[in-house]
């Protein structure tokens, strides 16, 4: 029997934006119901990004995988009930959601993965930037649309004497100064 008493790292899918309430809402159950033996970790992971807006940096946390919830418990019937039915949860990640376990090694990378970027967000209509990867690597364009919610900028590249648009996230385009700023 000490196989029933594991912990293992399991994935629980929660409902969109609501990964850090089912996280809180099982460390509460926990403590209510003393399981801190069964269930002694509950994580989100996510990354540090300081973002340059305006000369001005501002760290916020981005998670790494939304829609999901890492938890370290020992599975059985009445836990996987307690986590199963916890609000905003629709079930754990395994075949017909059946749990199954994570590798240490797939817990370790999902969980070390966040590090901190920093992704310079100063940008404008109009300005001039030079992207920095991908099939336009080390071209400069003029950027015609910002679409800060996917983080993304549409970017007029000149190509054989035509612009092309040319779709770039934030991370990877840098801003130009001109020889008269």
């Amino acid at each position: 029997m000490p196989d029933e008493e594991k912990l293992d790292w399991y994935v629980v899918h929660t409902y969109s934006g609501y990964e850090n309430k089912v996280m809180d809402s099982l460390k509460k159950t926990v403590e209510n119901r003393n399981l801190q033996d069964k269930i002694d970790q509950v994580e989100v992971p996510v990354e540090e990004v300081i973002q340059i807006k305006d000369g001005k940096r501002h760290t916020v946390q981005r998670k790494l995988f939304p829609g999901y919830v890492l938890v370290h418990m020992v599975m059985n019937n009445d836990l996987w009930y307690i986590v199963r039915n916890t609000r905003g949860c629709t079930g754990f990640v395994g075949p017909q959601s059946k749990p199954v376990p994570l590798s240490d090694e797939e817990a370790a990378a999902m969980l070390g993965a966040g590090g901190t970027k920093i992704i310079n967000v100063d940008f404008e209509v109009g300005c001039k930037v030079a992207l920095l990867s991908g099939s336009f690597e080390n071209f400069t364009g003029t950027i015609v649309e910002i679409d800060e919610a996917d983080q993304k900028l549409k970017v007029s590249v000149p190509l054989f004497g035509r612009d092309t648009i040319v779709d770039v996230d934030y991370e990877n385009a840098r801003k130009v100064m001109d020889e008269d700023e």
